[in-house]
């Protein structure tokens, strides 16, 4: 193939390569830079056809997640996935978002998406190690190991969940003494509430408590946001004590006598769970405490057994 000359000698010349590699570079790093700046942008989109009944929610979730930001375009991918692959587990999930305190414009579908491309961010890293220590038979564990990540992040959200709703159930009875005080000193409801939010502030049994007066304030009824309450948590003792409240109200028993006597059904049940834990505890530490004999056996007697053994008894 006849090349004019004036591009041989160009390609002849060894400064060409550096060149073009830096432009290249160069041209990649720009591209790269104006993509992040548009996808980490937390302007507010315009509403269209795509998210008609839904772009308040995308742009608050926009606003509060860099990762959402980040993946959209593949979290909306994924999540019409979900929607068909994973519909039994998505009531469960979105359960757990709401009591785990994250921000209420995840659907399930979409943190769904968002555990399986952090799972999928690690695979990389996963594929490496193995193919590194066990050739191309270790590709087989990397996606495995891939797995196990996306299990124990599902995992992960749930034990989330289950610890906060703890931390709610532990400071539950102090709010409850609290608002009872200030009743029986000439406090509404409302009052008493605010001033027992306001006490607990970012702790969750305040964030949750905070939420029942946020929507009493904006005109729900007492009995409709202690019930979204109840749903939000989905926790047997809480549902109990809740479905206790609204059924006094109903029958015109005072609330600050409804809360005194639920403050001490939830200190009773913490006594209870504590017990109940302790005597776990003995049966959980039998197997690491026979072990624990057995390897002080061997320390003890294997000297002997050693030189029992390798001395000649004649």
């Amino acid at each position: 193939m006849w090349i004019p000359p004036l591009l041989l000698a160009q390609m002849q010349d060894p400064l060409w390569l550096p060149v073009l590699a830096c432009v290249l570079v160069f041209a990649a790093l720009f591209v790269l830079s104006r993509t992040f700046a548009n996808t980490l942008a937390s302007d507010e989109l315009q509403q269209g056809e795509q998210w008609r009944y839904d772009v308040s929610r995308i742009n608050e979730l926009r606003r509060v997640s860099p990762f959402y930001r980040t993946f959209q375009p593949l979290i909306l991918a994924l999540a019409r996935f979900n929607r068909g692959a994973f519909t039994r587990y998505l009531p469960a999930i979105g359960r757990e978002i709401q009591a785990a305190g994250l921000p209420r414009s995840w659907t399930a579908e979409e943190y769904l998406a968002r555990i399986e491309i952090q799972a999928l961010l690690l695979m990389p890293g996963f594929m490496y190690l193995c193919v590194r220590m066990m050739g191309p038979a270790g590709a087989l564990l990397g996606a495995v190991l891939t797995v196990l990540a996306g299990y124990w992040l599902r995992r992960r959200l749930a034990a989330q969940a289950e610890y906060r709703l703890v931390l709610i159930k532990r400071r539950m009875p102090f709010l409850l003494d609290l608002v009872t005080l200030l009743m029986e000193a000439g406090a509404t409801f409302l009052q008493a509430l605010k001033q027992g939010v306001d006490e607990f502030g970012s702790h969750p049994v305040g964030v949750e408590f905070g939420r029942v007066l946020g929507e009493m304030n904006m005109g729900k009824g007492r009995t409709g946001a202690l019930e979204s309450m109840r749903d939000r948590l989905q926790d047997d003792e809480i549902t109990s004590i809740i479905g206790s409240i609204i059924q006094g109200e109903t029958l015109g028993t005072p609330l600050s006598k409804i809360f005194r006597t639920q403050a001490d059904v939830l200190r009773l049940k913490r006594s209870q769970r504590a017990e109940k834990i302790a005597g776990e505890a003995a049966v959980k530490m039998l197997l690491p405490g026979i072990l624990v004999m057995a390897s002080t056996v061997l320390v003890i007697l294997g000297p002997f057994l050693l030189n029992f053994m390798y001395t000649d008894l004649f």
